[in-house]
């Protein structure tokens, strides 16, 4: 026999509306009447039917989750997996579900969430990306559609809500860093220039070198996709200067791993002959050789924070605007040291 809501209220002894609100997590029900009609729903075995709840409320009670375009490429980068944890932790608190598109081209993506919002198949939408021109973002604010950016907006900033680091300062805190170890000579291994992230830490390098009267050299400013085989081009290009530099800022952990491959194959000891500060902080940069010196920018609440800010603006039409900045923070492993002074000299 199948167990009803009215089943359950019965023997938690509440009302059947009651019961509903316990199962939308509603605020307005106290704690302990919630976990009295959850003892009773175990007891039970009373699942909820979130299809036919759907059905009546024109609610899909799902997430779209946006990759970047070419899918394959982006599940290599160890970002991805944490800042979708930190989402589905969000979407679980409040019974939402994810469903996930990309491409392997712009159009495609652009196709792929037409189809996901025309078809009624979500609520709401986070991006899980920033470019410079995205005619994503054109596409929803044009219907109206509820959405999350995790990274800061190229355009509109004000009105779209989006979740991010003030990458603009952590870049300039890690080349701050390496200029307070005495180096000069510091390149910056960033991705593409599409992306506003690669935009704003590009900002923060310069800013920092500013700051310090050190001279900006075009040469030491590589943009590569943010992959291992990104780092390693990276490198090649950079050894094979007159003057190399003596200490480098990856945008990214994964494309570090490369950096450091391929330093290893050249012969090119870090930290004594050059220094590595990273980005992102993931397991890879403790378990590499040597532990990078990582910018942790906290990607779990990234995703945390973008999938709560989107439900609440699906929730509640009048929700404000949010710009909501998560903290970073250097953690210092043993990729760096002071330059050599007889590989820091520029004759």
């Amino acid at each position: 026999m199948t167990v009803t809501i009215k089943d359950v209220a019965k023997m938690a002894n509440v009302a059947p509306s009651t019961v509903s609100r316990v199962i939308a997590n509603s605020p307005r029900i106290s704690e302990k009447t919630k976990q009295k009609v959850k003892e009773a729903m175990d007891k039970l075995g009373y699942h909820p039917n979130f299809i036919a709840r759907s059905l009546a409320s024109q609610s899909t009670q799902a997430i779209g989750l946006v990759m970047p375009s070419s899918g394959d490429v982006v599940f290599q980068n160890p970002f991805f997996p944490t800042v979708l944890q930190g989402i589905s932790e969000g979407a679980h608190e409040k019974n939402y579900a994810l469903h996930m598109t990309t491409g392997k081209s712009e159009i495609e993506t652009l196709d792929a969430v037409i189809h996901m919002v025309q078809g009624r198949r979500v609520d709401g939408v986070v991006l899980l990306y920033s470019k410079v021109e995205d005619k994503v973002i054109s596409y929803l604010q044009g219907r109206d559609f509820p959405f999350v950016v995790v990274g800061k907006p190229y355009k509109h900033v004000e009105e779209i809500t989006h979740v991010d680091n003030d990458n603009f300062r952590a870049m300039r805190d890690a080349t701050e860093y390496l200029i307070g170890l005495g180096h000069q000579q510091i390149a910056f291994i960033g991705g593409s220039l599409d992306l506003v992230v690669t935009v704003d830490r590009l900002l923060g390098y310069e800013r920092a070198l500013r700051g310090a009267d050190i001279p900006l050299r075009n040469e030491y400013i590589i943009h590569e996709e943010f992959l291992r085989e990104g780092g390693q081009e990276a490198v090649e290009e950079l050894m094979a200067l007159e003057h190399r530099p003596t200490a480098l800022v990856v945008a990214d952990d994964f494309m570090a791993l490369g950096v450091l491959n391929m330093l290893d194959e050249m012969g090119i000891r870090v930290p004594e002959d050059i220094s590595v500060v990273s980005f992102n902080n993931v397991l890879l940069s403790e378990m590499s050789k040597p532990p990078l010196t990582s910018v942790d920018i906290n990607i779990f609440d990234l995703g945390y924070q973008a999938s709560k800010s989107l439900i609440q603006k699906i929730e509640n039409k009048g929700e404000p605007t949010k710009r909501i900045i998560i903290a970073h923070r250097l953690v210092e492993r043993l990729s760096c040291s002071k330059p050599n002074s007889e590989k820091s000299i520029i004759t």
